[in-house]
């Protein structure tokens, strides 16, 4: 189904606006790409402007930020999701997501249906 970011066809009462004109295509919207624990995955989509973005998929490591530099970690699991509780269970990452690693619990910074990488900085040390 196609997404449409325009006002509502319904009023706050539930009465109908008139149609004033048909969809735009600055209006059209898309699906969020769902990020996954797995093999990565990735695909460019074109924007607005011929500009991309890199939608992720699935991602099997996260780059943690420390201190001591950047690492790159193997992504165990998925434990929480603030953004829908039902991610956690899908083991969907989005930002704010808390992943398990060897080294402990990384909090996801980055947006990576946006960006195409999982990065994160440590939520707890175990």
């Amino acid at each position: 189904m196609v997404q449409w970011h325009r006002r509502s066809r319904r009023k706050s009462t539930s009465g109908k606006y008139n149609d004033d004109r048909k969809k735009k295509k600055s209006e059209l919207g898309r699906h969020f790409g769902e990020t996954k624990q797995g093999e990565t995955t990735r695909r460019n989509i074109r924007t607005r402007g011929g500009n991309r973005k890199v939608r992720l998929y699935q991602e099997k490591f996260v780059n943690v930020s420390t201190a001591d530099g950047t690492r790159r970690v193997e992504i165990t699991d998925v434990i929480n999701n603030p953004a829908n509780r039902n991610f956690a269970r899908r083991k969907i990452m989005t930002a704010g997501a808390i992943v398990s690693t060897p080294l402990g619990n990384v909090r996801v910074t980055s947006r990576p249906g946006q960006v195409g990488v999982v990065s994160g900085v440590f939520s707890e040390k175990k």
